[in-house]
């Protein structure tokens, strides 16, 4: 065997033998500057410590720590390992941290848990075994950092344009929309009420932030048919809204019964002609490897029932991301 083989191999088994303990014990012994603080860190007596750091440079076949009456520093070979030290320490917790992901629960960023979307994960969590963790956002930006960051798995709302480097989705569910009246007003005896009739009525939504994907939509449908929002005051919550749109004549809100507190002085009326309906994406990064990932896109693909075409109405930006249903051949 050449010596070029033989060194080669030797390597190998060096490098195969290096003991991480060993290693992380040394960065400490390096960040501190004593075996006494190191010791205290790692949890171990500094005779442990020196057995390790001696073990290390026993299998390296160099010293790496100069022990000094001040302290203690690297050697020059010490120094000239540390960079590679920490590279190893770094990529073995990083392995540890994807197994543990792979273990851990779905996290499933939901938006708001009176939604479409809790339906919706609840219903992938009765049909499967997957364990899930609900988490509520506040909308688009931290849910995409989220996503980019690993602290989600798989996000729900509404989004258009260009997505992020990295973020995919498909959609999920198109949610109805209908109004909560007061029985006071004039709809109040109405199962059913055309969107024309809608015109020039208002609607309450305190708490609508200016820069969120939901009073985007409502911004839009206003728009079209000439419903006013109106989003002033400050939110106090739903049963306050309840109240107003209780005690009023004229006041509606886009909303359904089980988004608000159940009230007796409050009806809900389905919207027609067209039918409003909120669009729900599910979002994910494409890097994540959960392995539960795969199943809650595949449950959302099946379950997805595309646009029904004229009978429901979507904003303009996210129609041609929810295509309709294809028209019956003669």
């Amino acid at each position: 065997m050449s010596n070029s083989r033989h060194n080669a191999d030797n390597n190998q088994e060096l490098f195969m033998e290096l003991d991480l303990g060993a290693i992380r014990t040394f960065l400490a012994v390096v960040d501190d500057g004593h075996f006494t603080e190191a010791a205290a860190r790692v949890g171990m007596s500094q005779q442990a410590v020196s057995k390790r750091i001696a073990k290390l440079e026993g299998d390296l076949g160099v010293p790496l720590l100069i022990r000094s009456r001040t302290g203690v520093r690297p050697t020059t070979d010490g120094e000239a390992f540390l960079p590679h030290a920490r590279a190893l320490i770094s990529l073995a917790d990083q392995a540890a941290a994807m197994l543990r992901a792979r273990r851990r629960p779905l996290r499933v960023d939901v938006l708001g848990r009176d939604s479409a979307s809790i339906d919706m994960v609840r219903a992938f969590y009765e049909d499967s075994d997957v364990d899930v963790d609900i988490v509520v956002s506040r909308g688009a930006v931290p849910r995409v950092s989220a996503l980019t960051g690993g602290s989600v798995d798989a996000a729900f709302g509404r989004t258009t344009g260009a997505l992020p480097p990295g973020i995919a989705r498909v959609p999920a569910c198109l949610e109805p929309i209908p109004i909560l009246v007061g029985r006071r007003h004039r709809l109040a005896r109405r199962k059913r009420v055309r969107m024309e009739e809608l015109s020039g009525l208002t609607a309450w939504m305190p708490g609508n932030a200016g820069d969120s994907e939901w009073a985007d939509y409502y911004r839009l449908l206003s728009a079209e048919f000439g419903v006013q929002i109106d989003s002033s005051g400050p939110f106090f919550g739903r049963d306050h809204i309840m109240e107003r749109v209780a005690a009023s004549p004229d006041l509606i809100t886009f909303g359904n019964k089980r988004q608000y507190p159940v009230s007796p002085d409050v009806v809900e009326i389905t919207i027609t002609d067209p039918m409003p309906v909120y669009p729900w994406f599910l979002m994910w990064h494409e890097a994540n490897r959960h392995p539960s990932l795969p199943l809650l896109i595949a449950h959302i693909k099946d379950r997805y029932r595309p646009f029904a075409g004229p009978g429901r109405w979507l904003p303009d930006p996210d129609r041609s991301l929810f295509p309709a249903d294809p028209e019956p051949a003669l």
